[in-house]
């Protein structure tokens, strides 16, 4: 019975990795999808950004293939396993509901990141690079993921302009990103892929410049990398 929770767990790392496979030709919300159309919001990373999930994939599927092969029995293993299957089992349906409902789409991102935030709370100390950071990275990227879904919904349906919009995203961004980045001093990877993100953002805002957004966006990076500075570890 050791082996039922690492093995589901490294099943559903590898299903959430061939979603894309299974569900091919999602290359981000269509514009048409709102009824206000999103056709180049300014919420919304640079389209290299996205190339982070296949570096997401893999450390997945390498953690959770550690933690069934080495660690199956560990207890520093055990508490961040639960929180983990229920995020990686989300996202494994969470492409074909995107391709027809961002509000379904958006509901179901909250849920992973809610998860996944969970479970990097509750990994243990041990092997970090196979443990703690796999989970970091995916639940830095769901950070941003997450609010970038909340600023389409606003300016998609057309509850604020989409600078506006972007603003609100971004600030619930920075909110969740430096209070859990300060509680979680042992995984700075979190923090750095939600600078990637908010790299990405300025980069798609800098031409023309939107002043606000990119602001915003680099303010947020230099608040996460403050935070390095009370690191006392």
């Amino acid at each position: 019975m050791i082996w039922v929770r690492p093995l589901l767990l490294f099943l559903a790392a590898v299903a959430f990795a061939a979603s894309p496979l299974v569900f091919p030709g999602f290359n981000g919300f269509a514009p048409d999808a709102f009824p206000v159309p999103q056709a180049d919001p300014p919420v919304q990373p640079a389209g290299y950004a996205f190339a982070i999930w296949g570096l997401i994939y893999l450390w997945l599927i390498a953690g959770t293939g550690f933690g069934l092969l080495r660690r199956a029995d560990d207890y520093d293993w055990m508490d961040h396993r639960d929180p983990l299957l229920i995020s990686l089992a989300v996202g494994i349906f969470w492409l074909p509901v995107a391709q027809v409902s961002p509000i379904a789409a958006t509901a179901m991102i909250w849920v992973m990141l809610a998860t996944a935030l969970v479970a990097l709370f509750r990994a243990g100390d041990m092997d970090r690079w196979w443990q703690i950071a796999p989970i970091a990275v995916y639940t830095g990227w769901l950070t941003a993921a997450a609010c970038v879904s909340i600023g389409l919904l606003l300016g998609g349906y057309g509850l604020l302009p989409e600078t506006p919009a972007a603003l609100v995203a971004l600030a619930l961004a920075l909110v969740i990103s430096v209070v859990a980045q300060y509680r979680l001093h042992r995984a700075p990877l979190y923090g750095i892929t939600v600078i990637w993100a908010l790299v990405g953002v300025i980069v798609a805002n800098a031409s023309p410049l939107n002043f606000a957004v990119a602001g915003l966006a680099a303010a947020g990076i230099f608040a996460i990398l403050a935070l390095r500075g009370t690191d006392t570890e």
